[in-house]
């Protein structure tokens, strides 16, 4: 038979995901995947119902229901600081996963070289490689999860058409300050690059944290694409409404590049989304409380148990060195860890090399997902306790 596409052979499928089965597999607590056990706002869920009442059943309109990319338009003027046509330069698409892989191929040619932050989110790798282009790597070092300026300056070249920019960052919790965005914006000028940034998480920050958009910066507006969704801010993590943002002129071809993958994102959601972008500022007050709470006592529980922590400033995950365990769980690498903490104490990890380019990384690190009910980490604890 006729060999099968070669590219599919240079990445795995998500190692995220299959954790998420493997707990599922063995009744464990799953604290790999990032969605929330608890139940999603009322108000959305109402809407949604009352959008499919309405008969928002239909193909919707290709790049987006009309409604919701004002809705958008707006909510980023007001919080991102992001003047934007909602006619010309919005995409709805099928969630911030297939945003990303649009904008990829609606700007990458053969040859050209996407600039990647390490450690981070699985998809960006394999989204460069699909679009043709070759990802270049810059390391965070823990326990801040800083870049060397030196190092990021010497990855830009005649070659690099993108940089990829996750604020605030998954798997690590960095929020990239004002001060580190500026130095990248300067590098993108200076090389004409365009960024591509991913803030789905936006609104999840700690510690007086403040999120900034790259686009927003100037010289920017024209060489950024901003990609977001409802999943993480709306704990609607199965919706798959997302967007990007970008010039006319990139946006006309991310439109191309969207039709054809997906045609549209769900046109009841979509409708309910555009509701979930007017709340008020109590909810994402109170969002960025509990997520608060959740991250500091499973901070300690962590600390307590043999983990070593990486307190995170935004998202919804911890990032831990497990070196002290090692001896415990006898692993042979990081995945086993993984698999083997399932096996004695039921909870479900990520493991760190899923986080790195080179597969073969010896991190001895794991990814916990927080976004989990108080009763479900008080579990954990207890767990934790009991067999490590």
């Amino acid at each position: 038979m006729k060999e099968l596409s070669k590219i599919t052979e240079t990445f795995t499928e998500s190692v995220i995901r299959e954790m998420t089965r493997i707990s599922d597999s063995m009744g464990g607590y799953n604290l790999s995947q990032g969605f929330p056990d608890f139940d999603s706002p009322e108000k959305i869920k109402i809407a949604a119902i009352a959008a499919i009442n309405n008969n928002f059943n239909q193909y919707p309109v290709t790049f987006g229901e009309p409604e919701l990319r004002e809705a958008i338009a707006d909510k980023v003027r007001r919080y991102n600081n992001i003047s934007c046509n909602y006619k010309t330069e919005i995409t709805v698409t099928c969630g911030a996963t297939e945003a990303m892989i649009a904008t990829l191929k609606a700007i990458i040619n053969p040859g050209d070289e996407i600039i990647i932050f390490e450690p981070f989110y699985e998809n960006y790798g394999p989204d460069g490689i699909l679009s043709g282009a070759t990802p270049r790597y810059v390391t965070m070092n823990p326990p801040l999860w800083n870049f060397d300026y030196e190092e990021l300056e010497k990855a830009f070249n005649n070659k690099t058409k993108s940089i990829i920019i996750n604020t605030p960052n998954n798997p690590t919790g960095k929020v990239f300050s004002k001060e580190e965005l500026k130095f990248i914006s300067d590098l993108c000028q200076k090389w004409d690059v365009y960024a591509v940034t991913d803030e789905i998480y936006e609104h999840i920050l700690y510690d007086d944290n403040k999120h900034v958009s790259i686009a927003s910066m100037d010289g920017m507006s024209e060489r950024t694409i901003t990609i977001n969704s409802i999943s993480k801010t709306y704990s609607v993590t199965g919706w798959r409404v997302g967007w990007a943002i970008a010039p006319a002129r990139i946006t006309e071809r991310i439109r191309k590049i969207h039709d054809f993958l997906t045609v549209g994102s769900p046109t009841p959601l979509q409708h309910a989304a555009s509701k979930a972008l007017f709340f008020s500022d109590d909810y994402y007050k109170n969002l960025r409380l509990k997520y608060t709470e959740s991250r500091d006592f499973l901070f300690n529980v962590l600390n307590e148990t043999g983990f070593k922590p990486f307190k995170p400033r935004g998202a919804y995950y911890i990032m831990a060195d497990v070196s002290d365990l090692w001896n415990i769980i006898k692993p042979t690498d990081d995945y086993d860890f993984s698999c083997k903490l399932i096996e004695k104490t039921k909870v479900a990890t990520v493991p760190g090399f899923s986080f790195y380019s080179k597969s073969d990384k010896k991190t001895k690190q794991v990814r916990f997902a927080f976004c989990k009910k108080p009763e479900t980490l008080n579990i954990v604890k207890e767990l934790f306790s009991k067999y490590l």
